[in-house]
């Protein structure tokens, strides 16, 4: 695509022009916001959002890129400085529209370049920027390691110096003027003693790119001076002053240049610890014939089911359908729109909005219909959507979707307590990171303690399309994605911290992949952790859910979907118990986190004696609930949870699925009384071994 480089100067944004090169994309403009001239700050700015030292020196980097080069003044100062940025006259990023949209009006850019590599100030407010003018932002250094990216912008020949030192260690006698590879040693000690950012992301310093590959010319500095900002004794701050400059010409070259070569997409050499997808036999369907239940007739989809609201402020809600039948008067976008105004109602009722929804479920009847369910969807959510999860199921004929939420809200009558805010990732930048979030999803949202992820498939980040080789290969893409958006969300967060995990599979044979996936990224984790805790313990791991369900997004082959805790795993607290129960095996697991704020239940129903003959359904669900309830009241021996829901993945070939609410719903009530959790149905493809049910629920 044509893009726009937005350039400071410095190393970073040299840089990601260089990857955008190498991505295949075209920069045929640069762009530069300066301070304004009446501001009395000439050299450096006080700005949240712009590297202004070394200024004056921008207008040379249009010769020596023959580029046109656009250059707007900083009028505004950072007046909105929250963690979502809406449009502010005054504020200086409104300064950046207006360059932006004068780009895509002259040159017809699709894109910028933006150099930010751990500032979720700065992606945040250009992505709004972009979002307005629908420009797509390619941030390809987002979140790479920092000692590795300064070695590759080393080996790929930027020669940048240091023009302003801001950190204990840096001296400006010493350092100033220094180029990238002198100053490397220095940085990496200063890293290891004081924990300064090897890229200088926390200020430490600012560099001035004067040669680079891409450069037609480079950049030779005459004379300059240092200018002490601050002489602090201990971390002084003082930058270069340029006096001249002027413009060489470069030996002619190839005009080709190397970057490092992409990573997004991993190769998966151990291919032995993987069981063959062929040596997996699926359970023969034995046809069963349940005796029946007396129950009233009853559409699953149709009933509307909220949990309780537990103490910390969460409650669920489930079976919010859209009813579509094409012969009818109403479309699919009619459909979803009734579904939405259904849910918004259900959740005035109980004080809640919208903006409360941090994770939502969205089953759908046909992949086919998802971008008009997007559509409207879309329309729904604000700037900070809720995490998602979508995958296409075996819903009954007539059913467009199924939704279920979970809403959060602190209740501020009865609570003086100040509790950690909502924080939301919702990166929509393309980056070698993980992928971006293009649709109306965030990739997680934290409150307090606990990590609520979006869905994960295996997109190749800095091309969003679904990287190839198989399963294996998707298997393991997806999960690194995660663990991405986890370490980005909570520094010390791994896999190791996911208490309740769920993979769809959309193939029976993925089921022992998907498995050996996991326990083989659990093993790298705790590899890690040992080496960096020396200890022998082991951590108490997620409860995982393997399902197949017949399509999901992108045609992927499998997606992940994960809830962790920043808590200690090895403090963790797991109890399990099985039972059998007319043919059946009822196997039961919980596990509640070290800081007791959230656990998770996992049921599964097996039948262990297959027979043609008439089976009751009565018994085995009553003592499903039963171990179940054991279970709540286990947990609630240690901390207050409440089971919000009670998600039932269940082989749709082997039961009748309002049969199986009326039961399910019936004992739920019996047991659990108004701790009675959100019932979730979910028909699926299949399920590993001799499993028919698998519940998984969430208590806080």
């Amino acid at each position: 695509m044509r893009v726009v480089a937005l350039i400071s100067g410095g190393k970073d944004s040299c840089y990601n022009m260089m990857q955008c090169v190498a991505a295949g994309h075209q920069i045929v403009a640069l762009a530069n916001l300066r301070p304004a001239e009446n501001t009395g700050q000439t050299d450096e700015l006080d700005s949240y959002m712009y590297q202004t030292v070394g200024h004056h020196a921008i207008d040379l980097y249009a010769d020596a890129l023959d580029l046109p080069l656009y250059r707007g003044f900083i009028k505004g100062t950072s007046v909105n400085t929250g963690r979502v940025y809406t449009a502010c006259q005054e504020d200086e990023v409104e300064d950046l529209y207006q360059l932006m949209k004068l780009v895509k009006d002259k040159e017809g850019v699709e894109g910028v370049s933006v150099g930010a590599i751990l500032s979720d100030y700065q992606r945040i407010r250009v992505e709004d920027v972009c979002r307005r003018l629908n420009l797509q932002p390619l941030a390809y250094l987002w979140h790479w390691n920092q000692e590795i990216l300064l070695k590759e912008m080393i080996s790929s020949n930027i020669q940048a110096i240091i023009i302003k030192v801001a950190a204990f260690g840096l001296d400006p006698d010493k350092h100033l003027g220094k180029t990238l590879g002198e100053m490397e040693p220095i940085l990496l000690e200063l890293s290891e003693k004081y924990g300064v950012h090897v890229c200088g992301e926390g200020g430490e310093y600012e560099t001035f790119t004067l040669d680079c590959p891409l450069f037609k010319k480079k950049i030779v500095v005459d004379s300059a001076e240092v200018v002490v900002h601050s002489a602090d004794a201990f971390a002084p701050v003082a930058y270069l002053h340029f006096l001249k400059l002027h413009l060489e010409n470069k030996e002619e070259s190839s005009g080709t240049f190397v970057v490092s070569s992409c990573s997004c997409e991993i190769s998966c050499t151990d291919d032995d610890i993987f069981p063959s997808s062929a040596e997996y036999e699926p359970q023969k369907n034995v046809p069963i014939i349940w005796k029946t239940l007396k129950h009233n007739s009853l559409d699953f989809t149709k009933t509307f089911e909220n949990s309780g609201k537990s103490l910390s402020g969460y409650q669920w809600f489930s079976g919010i359908t859209a009813h579509f039948l094409p012969s009818k008067d109403k479309n699919a976008q009619d459909a979803a729109q009734e579904a939405f105004s259904s849910l918004r109602a259900n959740l005035t009722s109980e004080g809640l909005k919208l903006k409360d929804i941090i994770l939502v479920h969205l089953y759908m009847k046909s992949m086919k219909d998802f971008s008009v369910i997007n559509s409207v969807y879309g329309t729904e959510f604000g700037l900070c959507p809720p995490a998602r999860v979508c995958v296409e199921t075996l819903l009954p004929d007539g059913v467009l979707f199924c939704i279920d939420c979970l809403a959060h809200k602190y209740d501020m009558a009865t609570d003086d307590v100040v509790h950690d805010e909502k924080l939301v990732m919702h990166v929509q930048s393309i980056s070698h990171w993980a992928p971006a979030s293009i649709g109306p999803y965030s990739q997680s949202i934290k409150v307090g303690d606990i990590l609520y992820c979006a869905g994960q498939i295996a997109l190749v980040p800095c091309t969003m399309q679904l990287v190839s080789g198989g399963i294996q290969r998707e298997a393991g893409v997806s999960l690194r994605h995660v663990e991405r958006v986890l370490q980005a969300m909570s520094q010390k967060t791994a896999l190791h911290h996911v208490i309740t995990a769920s993979c769809y599979v959309t193939d029976s044979k993925s089921i022992p992949i998907a498995r050996s996936m996991w326990q083989k990224k659990l093993r790298e984790c705790k590899k890690v952790e040992d080496s960096e805790m020396h200890n022998d313990e082991t951590p108490v791991c997620g409860l995982l859910a393997v399902v197949v369900i017949s399509h999901l997004p992108r045609d992927a082959a499998i997606e992940w979907h994960v809830v962790a805790v920043v808590d200690d795993p090895l403090q963790r607290k797991h109890f399990a118990m099985k039972m059998l129960s007319e043919g059946f095996q009822i196997e039961c697991e919980s596990v509640e986190s070290s800081s007791a704020s959230c656990a998770s239940i996992s049921v599964r129903l097996s039948l262990i004696s297959p027979s043609t003959s008439h089976l009751d359904l009565d018994g085995p669900l009553q003592d499903l609930v039963a171990i179940f309830k054991q279970a709540v009241d286990k947990l609630s021996e240690d901390c207050s949870a409440s089971p919000l829901s009670f998600r039932a993945f269940f082989k749709e070939d082997v039961f009748d699925a309002e049969t199986l609410q009326k039961g399910l719903q019936e004992y739920l009530e019996k047991y659990l009384e108004e701790k009675t959790p959100a019932l979730i149905l979910v028909p699926v493809v299949d399920l590993p071994g001799k499993d028919v049910i698998h519940i998984t629920c969430w208590l806080s």
